[in-house]
């Protein structure tokens, strides 16, 4: 149910935009539509090849493996090796959350996969070095990196306390 009212809502963000770039004229509209229109003809093969790829990795991912090492039950153990996992995980969002998405039918478990998406999100190493390193300053990204070291562990108890396991 919660997926349909998430889609009602943006649905209706959607339609609150076309409203303004109408209003800002019909060649605003009319832009926006094809840039949508384009964005979305661009991106759906790629989440097709993601989503399908995550139901061939969890049917090939061995399920007691995954269970002893990322389970409900895994503990400090799982939560590092999740971490890490995340950290090296190359490539966008169709390639990290189709992880974590095979991850969970095969027994992982939502707090380790949950710091597996936020180091994931937060670390990237390929990211760090093809982007941000040659970007910035040197001093800006160590400090990004230390600060955001205890966030996945954060973001894992902060599930566990919910009572997600």
């Amino acid at each position: 149910m919660i997926v349909l009212a998430v889609a009602a809502f943006l649905w209706v963000v959607v339609a609150m935009l076309a409203l303004l770039a109408w209003r800002r004229g019909g060649s605003v509209l009319k832009d926006a539509t094809r840039s949508g229109v384009l964005d979305f003809l661009y991106l759906i093969p790629r989440l097709a090849i993601g989503v399908i790829g995550a139901g061939f990795l969890a049917a090939l991912l061995p399920q007691e493996v995954v269970r002893s090492w990322l389970g409900p039950e895994s503990g400090l153990s799982g939560l590092a090796l999740a971490s890490l996992a995340g950290a090296i995980t190359p490539g966008g969002p169709v390639i990290g959350f189709a992880i974590a998405a095979s991850a969970l039918k095969s027994g992982a478990g939502v707090v380790p996969v949950s710091a597996y998406v936020t180091a994931w999100a937060l670390y990237a190493v390929q990211r760090l070095f093809v982007w941000e390193i040659p970007v910035m300053p040197a001093r800006v990204v160590w400090l990004r990196v230390a600060a955001s070291l205890p966030l996945p562990a954060l973001t894992a108890l902060g599930f566990w306390l919910t009572g997600a396991r």
